[in-house]
């Protein structure tokens, strides 16, 4: 008895250890997966909002001015003559189709009553304003689904090469599409930014409660979801979408609001608890969203540097001097981010709100469209600069200059390695220019080793192990090439192309 009482004793002594080291490793995977999961979350929003605010200022800044070279090019065609067959480069006649969308949707915008619009919403009562404005929170998901889809094949119907002039003809049809969509997104935002005027206007403060309130609704319906990394990705780039946007809605009440009130100082303080309140509820139920998300599923806080690596890769990629994708359309297609119906909506709103009459209000005007384009060059020279130490720090720095060759379907590997042979005596940047700036009516398997994959979301999806064997993975992209040509490779290459 004495001896099993001691073997017991003994047993009891070597398990306390092993617990208490337990113990510690499961609060050590707490800590990394939920507790910094929110600060990294945070981290990792406050970047793409400058993304997003980057994309959107091109629209106001850069754009304009591509489209007075693309003008003045198309003017001056018939001094230098017609030497080549494409009378604009692909990205010209890109920039001059965003110009039109631009200015033909704000005389649109003129025919929609925003003063009717106001006293129509505010009349209904608040439970139907609540409902009202979770519809065009989904509504305006579905429309960013679907837009970019309709801007993407109008750009790609205009650009690509036609044998006829009869083929011309369609882009008329996707040119009105896409007209049509800017136009009800932008009405859609409208309303969306007239029901918060109408919630900050309230005595009570009622609806602003419950529309804050709804950011809370949105834990419960996330947080018990299984979510894996690249579900994870999708959510946080709609979460930044959304964030910028509703920061965007919060300017353009603050803007009617003002002009309202004859631009009295005071009335801004009465404004600003408020909009804090908005942004900070926002904030926190980001961060708690993240916390909890990333700690039910058992993810690491790593991997928000791993997306932010990835937005970083896209940014960088779309830099380089032969970039196959304009900068705001790889924002656009990572995060759904449109910056056109909400640019549309803030210029009907700014003319229509701030009176330009006499020299002076000129010349504040011009100083204001300089300071906004300094604005932007030092923006985009702060998120280059950081996206190349991110893309350094996660060693994708070969992705830029070595992509990887892909193969066709049904056909053997050894195919497209001896194509590869046969052009290492060519740069990169030749391949890459070569591809770019011409663009063939039939498009073989010899282009294909020619076309950049989108190394990020290769990047995303390595699994946390060790790497699989390699001949697994030539066969599942033997099975799977033609659904990553669709999903990896950008349809729209061509629209990309810089001006030099």
């Amino acid at each position: 008895m004495a001896a099993a009482r001691r073997s017991s004793r003994a047993a009891v002594a070597a398990t306390g250890p092993r617990q208490r080291l337990s113990t510690r490793r499961h609060w050590a995977s707490t800590r990394a997966t939920g507790g910094g999961s929110g600060a990294a979350a945070a981290q990792l929003m406050f970047f793409g909002i400058f993304l997003c605010l980057d994309a959107f200022l091109y629209v106001f800044t850069l754009l304009p001015l591509r489209v007075f070279l693309a003008l003045f090019r198309l003017l001056t065609l018939p001094c230098y003559g017609l030497r080549d067959r494409r009378v604009l480069q692909p990205a010209q006649v890109c920039d001059i189709l965003k110009g039109v969308i631009l200015v033909v949707c704000y005389f649109m915008m003129h025919y929609v009553d925003y003063s009717m619009m106001y006293h129509l919403i505010r009349g209904q009562s608040v439970i139907k304003l609540y409902i009202i404005y979770n519809m065009l929170e989904v509504a305006d998901r579905l429309f960013s689904s679907f837009g970019q889809d309709i801007l993407d094949a109008l750009y790609w119907t205009a650009t690509e090469p036609k044998e006829r002039k009869r083929a011309h003809i369609g882009v008329i049809p996707h040119f009105f599409m896409a007209v049509l969509y800017v136009f009800l997104h932008a009405i859609l935002i409208m309303v969306q930014a007239t029901t918060l005027n109408v919630a900050f206007n309230s005595h009570n403060k009622s609806l602003l409660t419950i529309m804050m309130s709804n950011n809370f609704v949105e834990i419960k319906g996330s947080v018990f979801k299984k979510f894996e990394k690249n579900n994870l990705f999708q959510m946080s780039n709609s979460d930044i979408k959304e964030r910028f946007t509703n920061y965007v809605l919060l300017l353009i009440v603050c803007l009617r609001n003002m002009e309202q009130f004859s631009w009295n100082p005071d009335h801004f303080w009465v404004l600003f608890p408020d909009v804090c309140m908005v942004i900070a509820s926002e904030i926190a139920v980001d961060i708690v969203k993240h916390a909890f998300i990333t700690k039910f599923n058992d993810i690491t806080a790593d991997v928000y540097s791993e997306y932010r690596a990835s937005l970083a890769f896209d940014l960088v990629s779309s830099r380089q001097k032969n970039a196959y994708t304009d900068y705001s359309d790889s924002v656009a297609r990572r995060m759904g981010f449109i910056p056109l119906p909400l640019a549309v909506l803030l210029i009907r709103v700014v003319t229509s709100s701030i009176k330009v009459q006499g020299i002076l209000s000129y010349a504040c005007v011009i100083l204001f469209y300089f300071g906004l384009i300094t604005l932007k060059i030092l923006n985009s020279i702060v998120l280059l600069g950081k996206s190349c130490q991110y893309v350094k720090d996660a060693k994708m720095e070969e992705k830029l200059f070595n992509p990887p060759p892909a193969s066709m379907p049904g056909k053997p590997g050894s195919k497209s390695q001896n194509k590869c042979k046969s052009s290492q005596g060519l740069s990169t940047e030749e391949n890459l220019s070569a591809s770019v700036t011409s663009q063939p009516v039939h498009q073989k398997e010899s282009v294909i080793p020619l076309l950049v994959t989108s190394n990020s979301d290769q990047f995303l999806t390595t699994p946390d192990g060790d790497e699989k064997d390699i001949t697994q993975e030539n066969s599942e992209l033997k099975h799977r090439s033609s659904k990553k040509d669709l999903l990896e490779i950008d349809r729209f290459t061509i629209c990309g192309n810089r001006i030099d």
